[in-house]
Formats: C-alpha cells, sequence, structure tokens
C-alpha cells in the first residue's frame, strides 16, 4: 500500500486523494484480491491506536477506538505520512530487491528499505 502511495505520488505535500483510488490503483497493480483487505489495512495505518506510528494521514472518517468503523472509501481521503516516507527512502537507490508483480506488468519490490523497525 505504501509503494503504491508513493508511485501513485501521494506524499505528505501533496493533497489528500480519494481512498477508493488509492486501494483501486494497489488492486490493480498489486493485490488482485479485492478491495476491502487493502482499504482495512489502510485505515489501521491512519489510525494513531492502532500502530505507534501513523504511516498513513487520513482524511475523513477513519474508525473509532470504540469500535466504530470507518467510512465507505468513496467518503474518505488519504496520503501518505511524513514518517512513512522514511519506509521508502532510498528505494530507488538498489537498496532492496524487485520482483514482477502477479501479471507481471509491474515491479513491487519484497520489502521496504525501511529506516525504523515497523511490523506492517
Amino acid at each position: 500500500i505504501l509503494y503504491g502511495m508513493n508511485e501513485l505520488g501521494v506524499t505528505p505535500d501533496k493533497p489528500h486523494k480519494k481512498s477508493a483510488r488509492i486501494t483501486g490503483d494497489v488492486m490493480g497493480k498489486y493485490h488482485p484480491h479485492g478491495d476491502l483487505s487493502i482499504y482495512e489495512a489502510m485505515v489501521r495505518m491512519a489510525q494513531w491506536w492502532s500502530y505507534r506510528h501513523m504511516l498513513v494521514d487520513g482524511h475523513g472518517n477513519f474508525g473509532s477506538m470504540d469500535g466504530d468503523g470507518a467510512a465507505a472509501q468513496r467518503y474518505t481521503e488519504a496520503r501518505m505520512s511524513k514518517i512513512a516516507l522514511e519506509m521508502l527512502r532510498d528505494i530507488n537507490k538498489n537498496t532492496v530487491d524487485f520482483q514482477d508483480n502477479y501479471d507481471g506488468s509491474e515491479r513491487e519490490p519484497l520489502v521496504l528499505p525501511a529506516r525504523f523497525p515497523n511490523l506492517l
């Protein structure tokens, strides 16, 4: 998801983009198994109580600590957080290996060159 957001240009210095656009792009290029799992993972990355560091800067209803679910992806917007950039720093400098995506039309990293320990 972070790599897809980076490739889409949804960085902290750019405006938020519709979550449906992000999940659709990730699903089409890297994960052809449905958009719900992608969106739910992106929502968790935007919740301060789910991750130590928020990797996604969400705009809209991304749920609550009380268990309220996030709004549908067509109503929310997102972009990468500043710290998420550290998960991808130097990715274009041969720091990690890449592989073909599911249909061979794109290349994707095997791992992210994270600058700090983080389990996604």
